[in-house]
């Protein structure tokens, strides 16, 4: 077997065990998760009105668009 291969193996396992001791984390509870994927879907969607309104040229679809927006902030607040 050639001598990089080897060393390679090596560093590769010590990797491993590296990985293996590291906690796992914070767990999210599924109740934390759902409210975690709520806000991001807000998030985004408040990213989506935002460059729409950037672009909008009229006025009853800009006044449209920032309804929409201030409906997304108030979600937003009350998670």
């Amino acid at each position: 077997m050639a001598r990089g291969w080897e060393s390679k193996s090596v560093e590769q396992q010590q990797a491993d065990r590296e990985d293996d001791a590291k906690p796992a984390g914070l767990r999210l509870s599924p109740a934390q998760q759902k409210l975690a994927r709520e806000r991001t879907g807000l998030l985004l969607s408040r990213k989506r009105v935002l460059d729409q309104l950037q672009t909008a040229a009229h006025p009853r679809h800009r006044q449209m668009l920032q309804q929409a927006l201030a409906e997304i902030d108030k979600q937003l607040a009350s998670l």
